[in-house]
């Protein structure tokens, strides 16, 4: 069930579990689209079952990637004064939101927002679309779940290699500089041996880990279901 197809009288109240993707807008590489994270976010939630899927939150909290253009971020504090807001209107009529976030950046907020949303008597969790093992942007996990999901959106030929060393060497660097500072192509993985048959297998574990945290729905204290 799509909300934004729905008809007010067909929302039922106090029943639903309403799906909320969060992505963000920012660079994927020279190869990937600026709404990958959207992207892959709006796929997961719209594989969930007993849920309503509503339309995504395709701003987010992205300055590390703003040495890239076309990156648009909205940054933590005001993303997570819209999570509130969302949640506490979405919850006047729905049983439970989960926002099924895409970007790891937008972490921060999601634990602050839906910290007082529970306080405050909510019932809302936030689920994250990890997969086990990946690498940290635009590499090898984002292109082949691209690949799997959009793949007239990818543009495999001009895929390059970028920063392989461990995310933990580098957080120095990102911290200090943003992106930027640590990759010039702001990729850091390697994307090129990618392929829609791994986005596949990827995509397919993704879902039963996020089915599963959705239908035993035991949020952690900051807030995360898994």
């Amino acid at each position: 069930m799509h909300l934004a197809r729905t008809p007010w009288p067909d929302v039922a109240r106090d029943e639903l579990t309403v799906a909320v993707p969060v992505g963000s807008f920012e660079q994927h590489g020279p190869h990937l689209p600026l709404d990958t994270d959207t992207r892959i976010a709006s796929a997961v939630a719209r594989a969930l079952t007993g849920v309503v899927v509503a339309p995504a939150i395709e701003y987010g909290a992205s300055g590390e990637h703003e040495g890239f253009a076309g990156t648009i971020s909205l940054g933590s504090a005001a993303l997570e004064m819209l999570l509130v807001e969302y949640g506490r209107s979405a919850c006047r009529w729905a049983r439970r939101v989960v926002f099924v976030n895409g970007h790891g950046g937008n972490g921060p907020a999601l634990v602050k927002a839906v910290e007082l949303l529970r306080y405050e008597g909510r019932d809302v969790a936030w689920l994250p679309c990890a997969v086990p093992g990946a690498d940290a942007h635009a590499g090898r996990t984002e292109t082949s779940l691209l690949l799997h999901l959009s793949p007239d959106d990818v543009e495999l030929g001009r895929a390059e290699v970028g920063n392989t060393a461990p995310i933990a060497e580098l957080m120095p660097a990102l911290r200090a500089g943003g992106m930027l500072a640590a990759t010039a192509n702001g990729v850091l993985g390697d994307p090129t041996g990618a392929s829609a048959e791994e986005g596949r297998r990827l995509f397919d574990d993704l879902i039963v880990r996020a089915r599963r945290a959705v239908s035993g729905w035991s949020p952690r204290p900051d807030g995360r279901i898994v």
